[in-house]
């Protein structure tokens, strides 16, 4: 709602912080990565726009709590990205369709589900932010939202590494715990490390925006890094717990099955060094 009128912040506001949720919906079949490429449209009607499309892998849509929808659509396909425009949709607005959530590898307390949009009505005091700058604060949401998926990497690779290490103290082979082994004491050293990277490259993004200085760069860089490091931390501590840790009865395999999506939303693994590329590339050329 940063971008939100006065109106639109003082109906919402105080429902998002006590009753519902938003949930952000931009992600279409033909338009992951390339996301400008969407093909809902809204056309002006009035004073209202009529949302036609759909949309894929919209979190927290199927949940109760889940009452207002950030639509992205396109006002003036004519003009390209320059007419995407976001609209708030309500839940219970006619014309709305939330289908049945995907069965998903992991991240299941968040339901994914997708979106239809048939002929659905709306004022024109839904519009969040201006007619056609749509793509403006997409960017911004998406780049900001980097950091965001980074410190939730970052927490699954410690909540894991923490599952984990007491067990290496306490198991037993060959008369001695499995943490005194040298070549586990390294792996171990090596994932210590890697988190630790992790968490300055996310904390070093948060502080640049907090700061209001350009964090692009980084916030690309803690999401790739700390999803990077988050599969590699599960995947060693399952190792390291041996056959237990491939079941269900420990919290590993959840670790495990829960990251991998941080390799791919919030923009995927070759999304986040494109980004970086450019970064560079702007840096030395100015």
């Amino acid at each position: 709602m940063i971008f939100g009128t006065k109106e639109q912040k003082e109906k919402y506001l105080p429902q998002m912080c006590t009753k519902v949720s938003s949930s952000f919906a931009l992600s279409e079949s033909s338009s992951g990565s390339d996301a400008f490429a969407m093909k809902t449209t809204a056309k002006q009607d009035g004073s209202d726009y009529i949302i036609n499309g759909s949309k894929l892998w919209i979190s927290n849509a199927n949940a109760d709590i889940s009452g207002i929808f950030l639509v992205f659509a396109n006002a003036n396909p004519s003009a390209g990205y320059k007419g995407i425009t976001c609209f708030i949709v309500e839940r219970n607005t006619p014309g709305l369709t939330i289908h049945k959530p995907e069965k998903k590898l992991g991240i299941s307390c968040s339901g994914t589900c997708a979106l239809s949009f048939d002929n659905v009505r709306v004022p024109s005091s839904a519009v969040l932010g201006e007619i056609g700058k749509g793509y403006k604060l997409c960017i911004s949401l998406l780049n900001e939202g980097r950091i965001n998926i980074a410190a939730q990497m970052l927490g699954i690779a410690q909540g894991c590494f923490d599952a984990t290490i007491p067990y290496t103290m306490e198991r037993k082979q060959f008369g001695q715990p499995i943490y005194n082994f040298q070549g586990m004491q390294h792996q171990i050293s090596q994932i210590a490390t890697q988190i630790e990277a992790a968490r300055l490259l996310t904390y070093n993004a948060a502080r640049l925006k907090e700061n209001g200085k350009p964090f692009l760069k980084q916030a690309a860089m803690a999401k790739y890094f700390a999803a990077e490091v988050a599969q590699q931390t599960t995947i060693k501590c399952i190792d390291w717990m041996g056959g237990v840790g491939f079941t269900k009865d420990f919290i590993q395999e959840k670790f495990y099955r829960d990251c991998k999506i941080g390799s791919i939303y919030e923009g995927t693994y070759n999304m986040q060094l494109n980004t970086i590329a450019k970064q560079i590339e702007k840096d030395y050329k100015n």
